[in-house]
């Protein structure tokens, strides 16, 4: 042992103290965050990058800086999903009966201005599930949600009745959604002009108009579904309340609120109105 500490040129105190320890004191401690790592980054649905982990670390009393989060997470694969592309729903007819009043307006000063709506579906065994959300541009809240085995009127009205009954606008709110037939139909606009709704619809092929609703269907996919067929539609109602109530709105961070989830960013909102 000493002949090989004299041919290295270590010392030999040294040397018998790394056989009892042969992790740095560095190591020991990036194998620590790495567990916590690992239980952000579940908890997102892989969905995280090491920014957001980052954040996610400080607010759990942990000192350590983005890079290094991003170094461990390089070193074990921990990769943030991204590059969803979302398949549209066809066999739907389209609606024209409203301009494109938002116009890629997609950050108002305060709740309950302007909302989008949109609809997908999710694979079950019993067939698909249609999910219909409303979504105020403002926090990226989900203030209303609906879902069923038909992809009706009935769908996107109850979405909105659902919105309406939480929020209980003040003042006229802009509803953008693209130019399915359920948005245009009859019952759907005299629901909007009862409850002082202003219809606004995206330009015809152009995906870009209603954005964020395609970004929370992306995050939901990667989330959530993750080509996974449900059992039942049951399970899957299960499932995305989970992610809405549980997830997207108390702790999805969003780089739009400044990293804090919907709920918080509103808390703020309405806080600061308070001390005013």
């Amino acid at each position: 042992m000493s002949a090989m500490c004299r041919v290295l040129k270590i010392n030999r105190s040294g040397f018998y103290a790394w056989l009892k320890k042969p992790l740095s004191t560095r190591s020991i401690e990036d194998n620590r965050l790495l567990k916590r790592i690992h239980e952000f980054y579940e908890a997102s649905g892989g969905t995280y990058g090491s920014p957001w982990i980052h954040q996610d670390l400080r607010e759990a009393g942990e000192v350590c800086s983005v890079n290094r989060v991003a170094k461990i997470m390089r070193q074990n694969n921990l990769v943030a999903q991204i590059g969803y592309k979302r398949k549209y729903i066809k066999g739907s007819k389209l609606s024209n009966v409203a301009d494109n009043v938002l116009k890629r307006d997609f950050a108002p000063d305060a709740p309950n201005i302007a909302w989008v709506s949109d609809i997908t579906y999710i694979r079950t065994y019993e067939g698909f599930l249609y999910l219909a959300i409303v979504i105020d541009l403002y926090s990226r809240r989900v203030v209303g949600w609906s879902m069923n085995k038909n992809m009706d009127k009935r769908l996107v009205i109850n979405a909105l009745l659902m919105a309406v009954y939480q929020r209980r606008p003040a003042q006229s709110v802009l509803v953008h959604t693209d130019q399915g037939s359920q948005y245009g139909s009859a019952d759907y606009l005299a629901f909007l002009n009862e409850h002082n709704l202003v219809p606004s619809m995206s330009r015809r092929g152009n995906c870009h108009d209603n954005a964020l609703a395609e970004s929370f269907f992306g995050t939901l996919k990667k989330r959530v579904l993750r080509k996974k067929i449900f059992s039942t539609r049951d399970e899957a109602k299960t499932e995305i309340f989970n992610f809405i109530e549980m997830f997207y709105n108390p702790k999805k961070r969003h780089s739009h609120t400044g990293g804090v989830s919907p709920v918080k960013f509103e808390d703020t909102y309405f806080l600061e109105k308070q001390i005013v």
